[in-house]
């Protein structure tokens, strides 16, 4: 079996482990909405530009190359608009908008949408890449995507991609947002095991765009298994999918919990003012949240 193989085969039985555990529901005061009706959504990211929010839909194991997966468009009050948006995919997870272009990870690749139509234009293959999960994009419209299950971050500027760091302090990477120079990391955590706990929780880190060193955010390592992350200001928000819980961070403060749902958060979405878009994979749901 090749290590893609034990990878998806391990991602699947974390990510079934957890629809059963046991967790009560959220009653966030904050919650503004729910759009049910999706399947496994691993990521909402805002389209500002034409105010609507793409969904992924991954369908199946998280791991396989199977042409399940799909995108959803919903509307900024929540009702879906298009629920096969863009077909074509596997497992589509984390996205990124540059330059009239929406980029979807999905798991060694990563697809190209036209934005204006949804049409899947292109397919870009990641050499080495073993389990692609989040995307974001910095100001010059380079795009960047965690690999989750190689302590890699790669770097796409047009069609070309490139390995930007390398680092075992990464420390499993999955969710990731572009914060003026530098990208903010969520990382899972290390040593992996079977159930997707690990030895070692992972928690927030920061990677200098120009020197590309890695270093923990201050007062957050190892407090979670982090997977998505966003910035609003000077606060970062993250998600814990085993847990379901909802992480608040200032600078030189310690994580707080700020909301709890079941687990299957995963990598979130904001508005970039204050709403947060929290896809709810193993309830097939998508939750905006109005932030205090």
């Amino acid at each position: 079996m090749n290590r893609l193989s034990i990878s998806a085969r391990l991602i699947f039985s974390a990510f079934a482990a957890t629809i059963g555990i046991a967790a009560t529901p959220v009653a966030q005061a904050g919650e503004l909405w729910r759009a049910t009706g999706l399947e496994q959504p691993e990521s909402a990211l805002f389209d500002a530009a034409n105010n609507r929010i793409i969904v992924s839909n991954i369908v199946g194991n998280p791991g396989d190359a199977d042409g399940n997966g799909y995108l959803s468009v919903l509307s900024p009050e929540g009702k879906t608009v298009t629920q096969h948006w863009t077909e074509g995919m596997d497992a589509p997870k984390g996205m990124a908008i540059s330059g009239g272009k929406l980029y979807v990870a999905d798991i060694t690749k990563i697809r190209v949408v036209d934005l204006a139509s949804g049409r899947l234009v292109a397919s870009i293959t990641v050499p080495n890449a073993v389990f692609l999960n989040d995307m974001t994009s910095d100001r010059t419209g380079k795009v960047y995507v965690t690999d989750m299950l190689a302590d890699t971050i790669y770097r796409i500027d047009g069609d070309k991609p490139e390995l930007f760091a390398g680092d075992p302090m990464l420390a499993s990477p999955n969710g990731v947002f572009a914060d003026g120079d530098r990208l903010i990391v969520a990382s899972w955590g290390k040593g992996i095991k079977p159930d997707f706990s690990t030895v070692e929780p992972g928690g927030l880190l920061a990677v200098d765009l120009a020197s590309k060193m890695v270093s923990p955010l201050l007062g957050a390592r190892e407090f979670a298994d982090l997977d998505g992350v966003v910035a609003i200001g000077d606060t970062v928000y993250a998600t814990a999918y085993m847990t379901g819980t909802l992480y608040r961070y200032k600078a030189g403060g310690a994580p707080e919990a700020v909301a709890h749902f079941k687990p299957g958060s995963a990598d979130i979405g904001t508005d970039g003012k204050s709403i947060l878009y929290v896809p709810l994979m193993n309830e097939g749901e998508v939750v905006a949240l109005k932030l205090d």
